[in-house]
């Protein structure tokens, strides 16, 4: 007597080991890690995504002959100008990178998906067009 698998049988394992795997995987094809290239005045590229909630290794370059900062705005946020004190509050995370100099630092990216302001917050570099987004999906 022979026994015959039963085809929805095989089907829920197939859809059991897909769910297994795509877990295994993270599920998020977003990056965790932005690069970021600080000249006078831009930044490059000036759009960045992220993965939502991620620890993300932020690479800082200043390849220019100023002080710069990036400031990334809270969800909702935009930087008034000129950039002061009274920004300070809508601040999400921020860093400074010295003339001519690299670092990298680490921060969480919101967990909220959206898109959120990038600046740099040094006086005078937003109103020269020193500004970006950063995506988070």
């Amino acid at each position: 007597m022979k026994q015959f698998i039963r085809p929805s049988l095989v089907l829920a394992l197939v859809i059991l080991l897909a769910g297994i795997l795509l877990t295994a995987c993270g599920g998020s094809s977003a990056p965790t890690t932005m690069s970021v290239s600080m000249e006078d005045i831009k930044f490059t590229p000036t759009e960045w995504t992220v993965a939502a909630g991620k620890e993300i290794t932020a690479e800082l370059a200043n390849k220019g002959q100023l002080q710069h900062e990036i400031v990334i705005f809270k969800k909702g946020e935009q930087v008034t100008l000129p950039f002061d004190d009274d920004d300070e509050p809508k601040i999400y995370w921020e860093a400074e990178v010295d003339a001519g100099q690299s670092k990298t630092e680490k921060f969480t990216a919101p967990a909220e998906p959206g898109e959120y302001q990038v600046v740099c917050g040094i006086a005078g570099h937003v109103e020269a067009g020193m500004i970006g987004k950063l995506i988070v999906k």
